[in-house]
């Protein structure tokens, strides 16, 4: 089958098309031809040299397929060949062909093609498990999501504002900003200009945020906890600008704020069905129903896996992109 392969570890252009085995099943995994799946920051992360796939998983890029059931394992139940399903794999994605446990696969809704399905997901489950299951976001609060612009930002605009939260963002354009309003936000900041914990100081009068969702680490760390009210949950769910720098456990002590941090892909394969459960109770009706949506920024070939992780680096996205297959 035809994949992308990383040829040694650096920049995009490491990246090429070529010929490799095509996955074998286990006794609980689909083989599914792929028909579209997405980039995700860790994938860029990982053509570095970084975030190495679980044991046992495939070293191929890709953490989310869209495609067709072309086979499956003994133990397999509740699916046929030819069924159109999505998921999240541990790697994988960025191939003609690949498997993933029947126990995490989504039938696509009727009405979808393969490219949303593929930008569901990594973003959605990954907002609702910090937001919800662990930030425990109720209404009426406020959250403040950063890069709300990214796959998990416009996911997690939607699913705080309908669950009646108040969502501001950051984002790095007056644009991008427009479209997270659109998207449910009340508020947003743009990075480049403004300091993000004077501006919501200002527009919250001084009382700041429940809870804050952060891909920045490091030199954010200290106007996380500075904008977070007493009990104030920091989701910390990326280390874009690195991971090192001192904390101020006073002040953490004395507004009772806790710290957060949360990996998807190392958890166990049971932790990942119970996270696609809780994803398919909660939010895939309401997707299904068009009440949210996956945002779609743009779609390459996989051919063009060079072009679209520059254009990912480049910071130009709103939303998702896909790799059609």
């Amino acid at each position: 089958m035809k994949a992308i392969i990383r040829n040694g570890d650096g920049g995009p252009e490491v990246l090429q098309l070529s010929e490799v085995p095509p996955p074998q099943t286990t006794q609980t995994q689909l083989l599914v031809d792929v028909k579209a799946t997405a980039l995700n920051r860790a994938d860029l992360i990982q053509r570095r040299g970084g975030y190495p796939p679980p044991q046992g998983e495939s070293e191929i890029l890709g953490l989310e397929i869209a495609g067709t059931v072309a086979g499956m394992g003994v133990a397999v139940t509740g699916f046929n060949e030819g069924d159109r399903i999505f998921g999240l794999v541990g790697g994988g994605g960025y191939a003609e062909q690949a498997v993933i446990d029947y126990r995490m696969a989504m039938v696509i809704p009727e009405k979808w093609s393969f490219e949303e399905a593929a930008a569901v997901p990594e973003v959605f489950f990954t907002a609702n498990e910090n937001i919800f299951t662990l930030g425990q976001l109720a209404e009426g609060e406020t959250i403040l999501i950063h890069a709300g612009g990214s796959g998990v930002g416009t996911a997690g605009i939607q699913i705080a504002h309908h669950a009646g939260a108040r969502v501001f963002v950051t984002a790095g354009s007056s644009n991008k900003i427009e479209n997270c309003k659109a998207l449910g936000a009340i508020a947003g900041i743009n990075y480049k200009r403004s300091d993000f914990a004077t501006e919501i100081e200002r527009l919250t009068d001084g009382e700041g945020v429940d809870v804050v969702l952060d891909f920045i680490g490091a030199p954010y760390l200290a106007r996380n906890l500075q904008i977070l009210k007493a009990k104030g949950r920091l989701l910390q769910v990326g280390l874009m600008g690195g991971s090192a720098t001192e904390i101020d456990l006073g002040m953490v002590m004395r507004k009772r704020l806790q710290i957060i941090g949360s990996v998807m892909r190392p958890q166990s394969l049971d932790e990942k069905i119970a996270i696609t459960q809780r994803f398919v109770q909660r939010w895939l009706p309401k997707l299904k129903a068009g009440t949210l949506r996956p945002v779609i920024d743009s779609v390459y070939p996989l051919a063009e896996a060079r072009e679209a992780h520059q254009y990912m680096e480049a910071n130009r996205n709103f939303g998702k992109i896909i790799l059609k297959i």
